[in-house]
């Protein structure tokens, strides 16, 4: 697989693809506990996976971050600076600091390259890395704790020179959005001059029951990669997140896919993708180990994927959710 990154085609060898950020690394200012944190990060266990991605032990690497992802993160965890979940230390400022970090960041140039270096000066089978770049601070200052993760990718330019490519992703405790944004489209609802029923058809969808689960059962009565059958097993997910979509997109079953519980979150996700023509795209952000134990193709084509009708929501996916 070959991805572009400002114009340069790079080949991707394999992906990290989830080390949490720990209250313990982040700056001070947006820790959770009192600890004063630490600038060395932690990036897996001491094992032959770990070595196989960045190298034998004593590996120092080159690295960069990109500042549309930066923005991009930033703009994701925009409504827990805005209106903290958690109980961090400085809370009231988080608002601030989210106006001051997205400021910053938009005067950065594109790519920010950095050195990792492992730390074998400390003992046991957890391996850390430590940079002394600007780059490598900024992921301490930007990163809230606990809903933010770090993938990388293990890349290869033309001149076979190896890099790795951070980037920063958001989390909130198993859902792809906020809890504030979710409870703002549920109360926008609730103030909507519409008879309770429809109230609770748009609310009962956003998990995926009521009319909504019904009707596209009607069209959708199997997982077209898996082809189960049984609505017991199956899920019914939308194409366009509820969150972002309208009334009428809401509860509109060409805005949904029926599938098995992998392949749901894979797509809520946007691990997985499909183009109009019914073929998968699987995004470089998954690791090889991971798209060979699901099976994962490239370009495979599902014929009983049921895209008709389907095909503005399927590019809003491909754009917007679609980890590329």
């Amino acid at each position: 697989m070959n991805i572009t990154i400002l114009d340069q085609i790079y080949s991707v060898i394999d992906a990290k693809e989830k080390i949490t950020i720990a209250d313990s690394f982040v700056a001070s200012c947006n820790k959770i506990g009192s600890g004063h944190g630490e600038a060395k990060f932690y990036v897996g266990n001491d094992n032959d996976e770990l070595h196989s991605f960045f190298g034998e032990r004593s590996f120092k690497i080159r690295a960069f971050l990109l500042k549309k992802d930066l923005l991009q993160y930033l703009e994701d965890a925009k409504n827990e600076y805005l209106s903290p979940e958690q109980e961090y230390v400085n809370k009231p400022k988080l608002p601030e600091l989210w106006h001051e970090r997205n400021d910053k960041v938009n005067t950065l140039d594109d790519i920010m390259w950095f050195t990792l270096e492992d730390q074998i000066q400390i003992q046991g089978s957890r391996v850390y890395v430590k940079s002394t770049d600007v780059a490598y601070d900024l992921i301490r200052e930007l990163s809230l704790p606990n809903i933010t993760y770090i993938a990388s990718l293990k890349l290869s330019s033309h001149e076979h020179e190896i890099v790795y490519y951070f980037r920063l992703f958001v989390d909130y405790f198993s859902e792809n959005h906020h809890p504030r944004e979710i409870q703002q489209q549920e109360e926008a609802i609730e103030v909507e001059n519409l008879p309770p029923e429809q109230k609770k058809q748009l609310v009962n969808a956003r998990t995926g029951q009521g009319k909504y689960r019904k009707a596209l059962l009607e069209e959708c009565p199997f997982c077209p990669i898996t082809i189960v059958a049984d609505d017991r097993l199956l899920i019914a997910s939308h194409i366009k997140p509820w969150v972002v979509s309208n009334d009428r997109e809401k509860i509109d079953p060409k805005n949904g896919f029926m599938f098995t519980p992998t392949y749901d979150f894979l797509f809520d996700r946007g691990f997985i993708t499909f183009t109009d023509d019914k073929r998968m795209s699987v995004s470089p952000w998954l690791s090889k180990m991971t798209c060979s134990r699901l099976n994962l193709i490239p370009d495979k084509k599902y014929d009983m994927l049921p895209t008709e009708g389907r095909t503005e929501y399927l590019a809003y996916h491909r754009e917007n959710i679609f980890k590329k």
